[in-house]
Order: C-alpha cells, then structure tokens, then sequence
C-alpha cells in the first residue's frame, strides 16, 4: 500500500498528551500489522533539545542513530518498541538551517527564499521522506495560534490537498471543567477547531483531553460546531497510568476510525494481549518498593525516561515503584541518613554541571558504606568513581576535570577527540556503541550472561584509564568496557549487594514489553 500520513495537532492548551495519543495511535495501527513510525516536529528555532535546559522540555532523548531528541521519542519508542532515528525529529532550526545552506551553495538558482515555498517545501520533504512505512504519524508540536507554528500548519494543509485520502489530521484540544458553574465547557475546543478551519485544515478526528466523562449530547455538540463525525469525537480522560491510553483509544475505536475515513479495510480488533497482561500486572503489584532519585532537577520530566524504567522493572518485579526526589544541591553529611532512610534502593541521576554534584557524591559514600542498592547513570556513575576515589583510594582531590581543569587526580577526564570541540551542540559522545561485560560480574548476570551489548550514550567526559588498575587492586570492579576505544562503560562493587554505575543511559532502551536487564536487576537486588 502507498505510505499514509496521520497528523497529530494540539489546541487550547500545551501538555494535553499529544504525544502519548501519538504513540498509542501507533501501537493500535501497529497491532493490526502495519509498519508505522511516528515523528515530532517542534516549532522552536533550536537545531535539537540538546542545548536546551531540562526546565524547558524535559529530559533530552537520544536515539540509537545520536540524535538528541525531544522526551516524546521516548514515548514513542516505550509504547511501540520501533527504534526511532534523526528522521524522527525536526525543529525550525533544522528546517532553516537546511533551507540557508543550500541558498548559501546557491542551490535555488538565485531565487528569493521564502517561507513559502521553501521552508513549506522543506517541512513536507521532511515528513514525506520516511520510506518502507503503511503509516507515518506527524506530532506537531506548539498549540493551535502560535506564531511559530504556523508554517507546519500551511504544509500539512498543502500535502493534505496534494495526498488526498492518504492524509488525516487528529486535532487534540482540551474541555475544561468550570466547578463553579458545575458544567464542562466545549468553546475552547470550538474556537480552536475554527482557528485551524481559517488555516485551511478541516481536522476529521477530535481527541478531547478530560478530567471528566462526556455525555453523548456534548460530544454531538462538539461534532455538530465542528464539522466533526460525532463518531470520530473521541475523549480522552484521565487514567491512572499512561499505558491504559492505548486501550482507551481501543474501545472507542480511534484506529478503526482511522483506516475507515482512509478508505482502508477495517478487520477484526486486535486482542493486544502481551499489553493487557503488563496492566493486569500493574494493577496486581500493590507492594511499595520505595526508590530515591538523587539529583538536581526538581521536575519529573527532566528523568522521564529513568521514571519509566523503574515503573517497568516494578511491574515485572510484581512491585509498585515509589519514587522520592533528593535534591542533591541540598544533600549535606549531616542530613543524608535522614533523607535516604527507608529508601530500598537509591538512582544517583545523570546531569551536567558543578550544581549539585557534592550531594550526589555524598549521597554514593552513604549507600556504598551501608550497602544499599546503588544505581549511577552517567554523571552520577561518575559521581561513585569520585567518591571511591577520595574515601578508598585516598585521593582527597580527586574529581572531574570538568568541575576542575586543575585538579591533579583526574580520576574522570575529557575524552580525547573532545579537548579540540568548542561547539556544544550536538557534539558529544552519542547514540550506541558497543560494550564487552566481564564474563561473571553482576551485570554480565542481569543481561543474561551476554558479553557483548550496545547501549546509548551522552557525555563528554569519561573514567580515566590511568587509574583503572588501582581502582580494581581495591575493589571497584571496570566490568563494561568499549572495544574499539578501551574507555570504561560499566563499574561496579562485587562485594555489595548491588552497586553499579554504568557510563551510557540504559533508560532509553527500556520500553513496556522490554524492560531493560539492569532495571530489572536493580529492582529485584531493591526488594531482596
């Protein structure tokens, strides 16, 4: 069949769920056998998040390909297990920068370069360039009215004319509830759908985000103001875990819809049984194992990833995961054991920057000297090699030497091919690489006795390789190590229950019906 594009649009407010109506629509296509991706285009005139502060967008997702994403991708992939690449994700920044360096090769023969046609063209190469696809998904980021927003909005009301019935638009818009009055109000999501029809878009499909159930009479309303199949207003209210929205959107028969109004044979409703035995699990596990995430970001979104991970492992572990947020800027000698107390098991977060690292090394000496189970990804993997540095090997300076280009122990050092970049984005050590496990260790055991694994990463500093052997002769083990580079990917101590820093971020290849192996590991040593 010829590729189909469905795409995703947002009104009335920001944060609704674009993306996760995005990745459940994919699952539900995907279950009836066809090949989907989904992509997420942003309207910001950053080339990618990567730059961007966590307080912004959320954590930066990476793909296996090393393209620093927005925290969506991540939901795509959890949700439909696909492993998405640098097509998946495209910013203004991109668009422009591509458009300014072909007129700068003189690619356009001379011609004034314009938004339209040249950055409209841009936008729908862009979306149509994903090959070998039944179904392309295209989330646009932004909200209906953005100024920003508004040359997305003209090519997908251009290739909605050229595409005919292999283009749909899905337009998401929120129907608050007034308490004073008792009554959900449907303006918004009317003024909304008129602010996308005055753009030439007539959406065939409204997802409305809800705190409360709909009556058939105000999805009619809704349907009749907006030229909308009252069949095709679908409403999307709150659930206890993003996971039931798949089989919510099931029910209501969004993906039916869907191939319906795509002139696309319908057949009978997918069972998704591997997806209801993960929620009938979920909802079995009631036994708390309660989980500290050491770190300096004060938001659930800049660890999205590391959330979902843990939430992951706690359902396959028959557990339910609680987590509690210990700000590392704050975490002093005197009052870790205070904040740390009843924790089963402790994540020393990833991050970039001096803020907040004293409590995240502190915070490593409290749990390696009372053996509790440890996880540090990234800096806070570095943060334990720092910490074993100055209380075990007894190099009282010991450090980074991106906290301090000084110091005379550079126990985590910049890497070489990384002491010439001065450009900060998109520049450091990212996407997959290989790493070899040491056969026997604990993590050669959670990943299923396998010795070589590929994870992603996204760094540019790493374990100096000066100190590996004094680092071994007491105690810290280096059992994760990149073949081509010899740089360490995995420490650990083998004679605690379990205490593991690994140097990529496992969280990103954690998805619903894959949990990641250190995860699992890490959440099974926590309830032991």
């Amino acid at each position: 069949m010829e590729t189909k594009y469905i795409f995703i649009t947002g009104g009335v407010a920001s944060s609704l769920g674009k993306g996760i109506i995005s990745a459940s629509l994919g699952k539900l296509l995907q279950a009836r056998g066809y090949k989907i991706t989904i992509q997420k285009f942003d309207p910001y005139i950053n080339i990618d998040p990567g730059t961007l502060n966590p307080y912004e967008h959320g954590e930066c997702y990476v793909t296996a390909d090393g393209m620093e994403t927005d925290l969506d991708l991540g939901h795509y992939e959890r949700f439909t297990g696909i492993e998405t690449t640098r097509n998946n994700s495209v910013t203004t920044g991109r668009i422009y920068l591509s458009v300014i360096e072909r007129e700068r090769r003189g690619d356009y023969l001379g011609k004034t370069i314009q938004v339209v046609p040249h950055i409209t063209d841009e936008i729908k190469r862009r979306i149509t360039m994903q090959e070998g696809f039944d179904f392309v998904i295209t989330e646009i980021g932004g909200t209906i009215g953005d100024i920003e927003s508004q040359p997305f909005l003209e090519a997908i009301r251009q290739l909605r004319w050229e595409l005919g019935r292999r283009a749909l638009n899905v337009h998401l818009t929120y129907v608050p509830y007034l308490a004073a009055a008792g009554e959900l109000k449907t303006k918004p999501t009317q003024t909304s759908v008129k602010q996308l029809q005055g753009l030439g878009i007539q959406p065939e499909v409204l997802v409305l985000r809800t705190e409360h159930t709909l009556s058939d009479e105000l999805r009619q309303k809704v349907a009749h103001f907006c030229n909308v199949d009252v069949t095709a207003v679908i409403q999307s209210q709150d659930l206890p875990s993003i996971y039931e929205v798949p089989l919510n959107m099931q029910r209501q028969g969004l993906d039916a819809i869907i191939l319906k109004k795509m002139g696309q044979e319908v057949g009978p409703m997918p069972e998704l049984g591997p997806w209801r035995d993960f929620l009938e699990r979920r909802k079995r596990a009631t036994k708390v194992v309660d989980i500290a995430l050491v770190g300096k970001y004060d938001l659930q979104d800049a660890y999205k990833s590391i959330l979902e991970s843990l939430a992951h492992a706690g359902t396959y572990n028959n557990r339910k995961v609680k987590t509690h947020f210990v700000n590392s800027e704050f975490l002093t000698r005197e009052n870790v054991a205070d904040k740390l107390s009843g924790m089963a098991g402790v994540v020393i977060c990833p991050g970039f920057g001096q803020r907040g690292i004293e409590g995240k090394i502190i915070a490593a000496e409290y749990t390696r000297t009372h053996d509790i189970p440890t996880f540090g990804i990234c800096l806070g993997m570095q943060m334990m090699v720092i910490e074993f540095a100055r209380n075990v090997l007894g190099y009282r300076d010991a450090t980074s030497s991106e906290m301090d280009a000084g110091t005379t122990h550079p126990v985590i050092d910049l890497m070489e091919e990384q002491k010439n970049v001065t450009r900060m984005g998109g520049t450091m050590r990212l996407g997959a690489y290989d790493c070899e496990l040491v056969k026997g260790s604990r993590t050669w055991l959670a990943y299923g006795k396998e010795t070589l694994i590929k994870e992603r990463h996204r760094h540019r500093y790493e374990f100096n390789n000066h100190y590996q052997n004094e680092f071994e002769q007491h105690g810290m083990k280096c059992v994760g190590v990149n073949p081509a580079s010899g740089l360490v990917e995995i420490v650990e101590l083998p004679s605690l229950r379990w205490y593991i820093g690994t140097q990529f971020h496992p969280e990103y290849s954690s998805t619903v019906l894959h949990p990641h192996p250190l995860f699992m590991s890490f959440i099974k040593a926590c309830i032991d």
